[in-house]
């Protein structure tokens, strides 16, 4: 099953490694520079088509009572602290107005105050007033309400995110390094999975945060990207990477297991699973794709980001980039050493 077009594609990349590993590595590095001014924050009412009904009626809401009436913030607090709290909130800046408070009817003593934010929900000088509120309020206060929620979900994921980036970057290198047996090449091809993942959110930021592309795809740009994108997307975008890794880097393993020649290892993966690798590629990327035709943003986000990221990973990365690591790092690619190979179940490629 040897495809001559992908063994002379590896011949050319054999022979001009560095030309083809720079271009591919500075197109990546180029496509996530705008990553680094990424925002994120719930998504908004702009999710939703114009004509929606629920986007109608929220739009009259904010023009009869005000940009912050849809998201107003509940505040509850013991009733002995009920005359403090009405203080405190009618002193802040960031609220528009407080409504009488509204005993509870069980007799626990507590009482509920109903106050309207000056600004739109999705606006993050919301959080600044909700942060500003929980260090003013007397002890017993809690505050909350929908928009509160989203911010404080938005907070636990900021915090979560880090660590479920850690944790599939972990396994994935675990399942590189048991399968392959070679700590270095499966260290590359876990981390060459960042590249791909990190340009896709910067063409994302591009697309919905500064609203490129915004009339041809038909949306209204919120200004950032929805909150749970980075990890959702992320853990689907290494999964999906991960396949073509193993398809490529255990044919390579096989190649050489078989001859010991660094060469006959990465032209061979290359004309062997190259086919595989590109057809896999082109058919997710066109699936991924529609998504951004839909009417909501989500599945826009859903679509462009795992497009794009489909597209520079099987093409880019897979085929270009990681090839060429295993040209430049040569034998020590597979090199292991003695206790980890003691340590490491027993797992060979090459078979007849």
């Amino acid at each position: 099953h040897r495809s001559p077009k992908f063994a002379a594609w590896g011949e050319r990349l054999w022979a001009r490694p560095w030309t083809w590993g720079l271009a591919s590595l500075l197109v990546l590095l180029a496509l996530a520079a705008p990553i680094l001014g990424l925002k994120t924050a719930m998504p908004s009412i702009k999710v939703l088509p114009g004509d929606a009904s629920a986007r109608v009626g929220y739009d009259v809401v904010q023009a009869e009572l005000g940009e912050g009436a849809p998201g107003a913030v509940g505040v509850v607090v013991d009733s002995d602290q009920a005359a403090a709290t009405l203080k405190v909130l009618a002193d802040d800046p960031g609220l528009a107005g407080v409504l009488p408070g509204v005993e509870a009817q069980d007799g626990s003593g507590l009482e509920m105050f109903t106050a309207v934010p000056t600004v739109d929900p999705s606006d993050p000088e919301l959080a600044e007033t909700v942060d500003r509120l929980r260090a003013d309020l007397p002890s017993s206060a809690l505050v909350g309400g929908a928009a509160v929620e989203n911010l404080d979900l938005k907070t636990q994921l900021d915090e979560s995110t880090p660590i479920v980036v850690a944790v599939v970057l972990a396994l994935g290198f675990l399942l590189l390094l048991v399968a392959l047996q070679a700590p270095l090449i499966s260290l590359l091809g876990t981390l060459v999975s960042l590249l791909s993942t990190a340009a896709a959110f910067g063409v994302a930021r591009l697309v919905f945060q500064e609203g490129y592309g915004a009339d041809l795809l038909g949306f209204e740009s919120q200004g950032f990207l929805d909150a749970w994108a980075p990890v959702f997307f992320f853990a689907m975008i290494f999964a999906i990477a991960m396949d073509y890794t193993v398809f490529l880097l255990a044919s390579a393993k096989e190649h050489y297991e078989r001859s010991g020649d660094p060469h006959e290892a990465m032209v061979g993966s290359l004309a062997h699973s190259g086919r595989v690798i590109f057809a896999a590629g082109a058919v997710m990327v066109a699936v991924f794709f529609t998504f951004s035709l839909s009417g909501p943003i989500p599945p826009k986000e859903m679509g462009i980001v795992l497009g794009v990221a489909v597209l520079l990973d099987a093409f880019l990365v897979r085929l270009v980039l990681l090839p060429v690591l295993l040209r430049l790092t040569g034998d020590a690619a597979w090199w292991s050493p003695a206790w980890l190979k003691r340590v490491l179940p027993t797992i060979s490629f090459a078979h007849d």
